[in-house]
């Protein structure tokens, strides 16, 4: 009898151990699900913040443009020095970090990176940024939160793994990219493409529940919308397929100028320039501050935020812009990102590609403009991130248009190529590089982790 309760207790502990049954992987899952839910809720909740900042600003400077003379210098002026000394490796779109964190076997700088205090400076520097009129996007700061929630999770559940580890930070970023725009597919093909470059059997399954309970959440507390409105343009095979190699070849290389630009930044600069940034970091900024005041002032109040409301007016059909819109968002971008502030890149370049886009459809009569608007958008997009398949799902997404999946597919790989020519590395992947460097530098040293060199001379 003794015999056949210890037989009947080894099988219970046996069938409480298979992944269907056993308490502990329930555990599991049910924490990891709920991280999936809070990752949508805060990125719904800091698109909301981001729009009412960003439209704060606009109304502030609206009566009397002038005003952005003062706010933007000094606002972003308190966000360089609140991110060095209060929040210091908040800076940048955070993407760089998330696929940094992939590459880093040290627990510790992981959770540094990850830490729960650069989540919270990376939503307010950001906001912070949006208020003075910085030409940033959230989409970027939001895949580095959904990360750093993930992470936070995982270390409550004390796994034993660092690619376990490491899965749940791919997750929360996918799942910040698809809560971010409400676009799912998209958020997994940027996990494969840009993120990690792989999808490994052991974390495919985690990435795809992650994606798709944020996408089920953010469907339930923002309805079924589409990021940038619904256009129905078509671009049928003929003589207007030129479209796709004009803005093919012009997006391409703007985007690979944008990211070589940043990646010169960010690699520092030799001589008296070099020195005197790095003497007087908080000068360059309001000096940015002003440049970006200017600009604005000269684009009519057009290149400040994130650029959404002129993007989605540009694919609606219901905006008309002209061209020197592109070159000033680019600048303002640019202006933005280098001065050292939390902020993305991703609605600003939708905006200049689409900016890009309306202007090159005065040129092909062929072709609808509302379709070379999107090519427009897809080419400068991908030459900015090199990562073809992410821009065409993106945009198909968030327009929600399935017609011209080929011609944005073929538009986005050419722009791909060309950029490729002018900016030779990815701009994410050499940032995450220039971050691990630095890594490697503090650890050296023997100081504390600082990822204040994504913008900053190396």
């Amino acid at each position: 009898m003794p015999t056949l309760t210890r037989l009947a207790r080894v099988r219970l502990r046996r069938l409480t151990r298979l992944p269907m049954i056993s308490p502990r992987e329930w555990l599991r899952r049910v924490v990891f699900w709920a991280g999936a839910v809070l990752v949508a809720v805060v990125a719904i909740a800091f698109a909301g913040l981001a729009d009412r900042a960003s439209n704060w600003f606009v109304a502030l400077q609206a009566p009397r443009p002038w005003i952005a003379l003062i706010v933007c210098p000094l606002g972003l002026t308190v966000a360089f020095l609140a991110t060095r000394y209060v929040f210091p490796g908040a800076q940048g779109s955070g993407i760089p970090q998330v696929i940094a964190a992939q590459h880093m076997t040290d627990r510790a700088a992981i959770a540094r990176v990850l830490s729960a205090r650069i989540a919270v400076g990376k939503i307010g520097l950001t906001l912070l940024g949006l208020c003075c009129g910085a030409s940033i996007g959230r989409e970027g700061p939001t895949v580095q939160v959904g990360a750093a929630i993930m992470h936070a999770l995982g270390r409550v559940l004390r796994l034993s793994r660092v690619e376990l580890e490491r899965a749940l930070v791919l997750a929360g970023g996918a799942a910040g990219v698809a809560a971010a725009f409400n676009t799912p597919l998209a958020g997994v093909v940027f996990a494969i493409e840009e993120l990690s470059h792989s999808f490994e059997a052991r974390t495919s399954g985690t990435v795809l529940t992650a994606v798709i309970i944020g996408g089920i959440t953010t469907l339930a507390l923002a309805g079924n919308y589409t990021y940038f409105g619904h256009t129905s343009a078509v671009l049928n095979f003929g003589p207007g397929w030129i479209a796709v190699v004009l803005c093919s070849l012009i997006g391409g290389l703007g985007g690979g100028l944008f990211s070589a630009a940043l990646v010169r930044f960010a690699k520092g600069f030799s001589g008296r320039v070099g020195k005197w940034l790095v003497r007087y970091p908080v000068v360059f900024a309001a000096l940015c501050g002003l440049a970006l005041a200017a600009i604005g002032m000269a684009s009519g109040g057009q290149t400040y935020g994130t650029g959404y409301a002129q993007a989605r007016g540009m694919v609606e059909g219901t905006t008309t812009l002209g061209w020197a819109y592109v070159l000033l968002k680019f600048a303002a971008t640019v202006v933005s990102y280098i001065s050292g502030i939390p902020g993305g890149i991703f609605a600003p370049s939708l905006s200049v590609g689409a900016g890009l886009g309306l202007w090159l459809s005065h040129f092909l009569p062929e072709a609808p403009a509302g379709a070379v608007v999107l090519l427009g958008m897809v080419a400068y997009f991908s030459g900015v991130v090199q990562a073809p398949i992410t821009a065409a799902v993106i945009v198909m997404e968030m327009t929600d248009n399935q017609r011209v999946t080929v011609p944005l597919l073929a538009a986005s790989f050419l722009a791909f190529g060309i950029s490729r020519l002018v900016c030779r590395r990815p701009l994410y992947g050499e940032l995450a590089r220039f971050f691990l460097a630095a890594q490697e530098k503090n650890a050296t040293h023997a100081r504390p982790v600082s990822v204040a060199t994504e913008t900053e001379p190396v």
